[in-house]
């Protein structure tokens, strides 16, 4: 059954390490769309000059190039050294999926998904063995998680599930939802009610959790 972990770890003890060390607030935060063999990181909390020039003294980073940015905040496509410590290879190896990471105050903290809960022991006794000193900080079945918190069916998450990792929501679209309908084996009505129930589901859960906490608008979570 498939697991989530959300772990932390020290910055200083992976390949961003330097860089917090010499930018003590900079916020780092994963780019959805990964577009290339290296990492797409957003990194704010400096000028993007003092992010630059940290990211070229840094010695465990190969190559660093600034393709966006805006509001204070830098994306930035960054190749790390094969011999630096890249947690995202990591969970690659280990066959995770990294759903998010970020990093502030000097301190990371990715969500990693496995397909089996017995591979998150493995991925942590492998953070273990190059040195690192991981803290599982949460630990969950999602389809449980996902039930309770949103409301959302088995079939419904399971919906969202491969319509995420197949792309269908990036920009520009890796999918159809003719193809992924085909893929699923439903019918193209099937799934676009399927989609339509679960984001009523995820809304519906939102606004009543807003409510509780008495917000009074949306803001972006980035």
């Amino acid at each position: 059954m498939a697991s989530i972990a959300d772990i932390e770890l020290a910055a200083s003890e992976t390949s961003l390490g330097d860089v917090f060390d010499a930018l003590p607030a900079l916020f780092c935060e994963m780019e959805q769309a990964i577009a290339s063999s290296n990492r797409t990181l957003w990194l704010s909390g400096a000028t993007a000059a003092e992010i630059e020039s940290a990211l070229e003294e840094a010695s465990s980073i190969r190559t660093c190039t600034q393709i966006g940015g805006g509001d204070d905040r830098w994306l930035f496509d960054i190749g790390f050294d094969p011999q630096s410590i890249d947690i995202f290879d990591i969970v690659d190896a280990e066959g995770g999926t990294v759903l998010s990471a970020s990093a502030a105050k000097g301190m990371w903290r990715f969500s990693v998904r496995f397909r089996e809960r017995e591979a998150i022991a493995t991925f942590y006794e492998h953070l273990r063995s190059v040195g690192l000193e991981p803290t599982i900080v949460r630990l969950f079945d999602p389809t449980t998680e996902m039930h309770t918190r949103y409301g959302l069916t088995t079939q419904q998450y399971h919906t969202l599930l491969a319509a995420v990792e197949r792309g269908y929501f990036e920009i520009p679209r890796k999918i159809t939802m003719q193809e992924l309908s085909d893929e699923l084996g439903v019918s193209h009505q099937a799934l676009s009610e399927q989609l339509r129930r679960a984001y009523r589901a995820l809304v519906t859960a939102e606004f009543e959790t807003s409510a509780g906490r008495g917000d009074a608008g949306f803001t972006s979570p980035v």
